[in-house]
């Protein structure tokens, strides 16, 4: 069955109100749209979630998370193929506002926005201040239109679910946020709505950042050291790939000593450009 489509807050409300006489519970997956199968993949985890609860997508290309000179204006906008995306997965309600019904009174400094914490300023945050904080605020909007009792986003996306996952405990939402697994090409490219961006050189060279976080896996058992020199030692081999970080660290993104004690869990982390395309991938590390 087709999802109800819901533009507006009003809409959303009414929709969801039908739902909620009832007792079930409500799943939540936030999109950005042009959705592939790792968004398919966090649609099945929200139904295993809530049974036969709604399971509410919503597509919005959020402004505030975007700094100047990203890909705000070019970033894909596919609602057609997303609701039928969304239609094979079971969605129930798809929430896709305009940007003047998410932030009625504008997107202007003298909005209430959500501040994020130090974890915010490394990483992701260094390379695009101000990033999390848009984030941030527009899931803590979402979460208060559909006030859903699971909300499920990639691990693709490691920083934003570790923040977003802090956001939701030290504000005392209520609230289970569930990190789904990232999904993959056959060679090892983590699914993005930007690889459709790569030339088909590029795409080759691409699925180097994998490739790299793998060599960085096996080596992990010996250190931190030795982990990262594997995964340059793979980058050496794609001039195609422009490294903006490369990050070794504890599961809780805190850093980590050379040599960790044997059983400590970390994860690699890494944003580069292929091109003019700016992507990024993360696998976990056992010490």
């Amino acid at each position: 069955m087709r999802p109800v489509l819901a533009s507006t807050r009003a809409e959303l409300a009414a929709v969801l109100g039908a739902h909620r006489g009832v007792g079930r519970r409500v799943g939540l997956v936030p999109t950005m749209g042009a959705l592939h199968e790792g968004h398919a993949s966090l649609m099945r985890v929200a139904r295993e979630r809530v049974g036969d609860g709604p399971v509410v997508a919503s597509v919005f290309v959020n402004p505030l998370q975007f700094g100047a000179g990203e890909d705000l204006d070019r970033y894909p906008r596919t609602l057609e193929d997303d609701l039928k995306v969304c239609e094979r997965e079971g969605v129930d309600v798809v929430f896709a506002p305009s940007v003047d019904e998410m932030y009625p009174g504008g997107a202007g400094p003298d909005m209430t926005t959500v501040e994020p914490g130090a974890l915010a300023d490394i990483l992701e945050g260094e390379s695009r201040p101000g990033h999390f904080r848009g984030v941030l605020t527009v899931v803590a909007k979402l979460f208060g239109l559909v006030r859903p009792d699971v909300a499920v986003f990639g691990q693709k996306d490691y920083q934003q679910l570790a923040l977003i996952t802090r956001m939701a405990a030290d504000l005392c939402l209520g609230i289970e946020v569930v990190g789904a697994e990232t999904q993959r090409e056959p060679d090892g490219l983590a699914l993005s709505s930007r690889n459709r961006y790569l030339s088909a050189g590029e795409r080759l060279a691409a699925a180097g950042l994998s490739r790299a976080l793998r060599a960085a896996q096996d080596r992990a058992s010996y250190g931190l050291p030795p982990a990262r020199w594997a995964a340059m030692n793979v980058l050496a081999d794609e001039p195609g790939i422009d490294i903006d970080y490369l990050a070794l660290r504890a599961a809780d993104l805190t850093e980590l000593a050379d040599y960790p004690e044997p059983g400590t869990e970390g994860r690699i982390l890494i944003a580069a450009r292929v091109g003019s395309t700016r992507l990024i991938d993360n696998m976990p590390l056992q010490f």
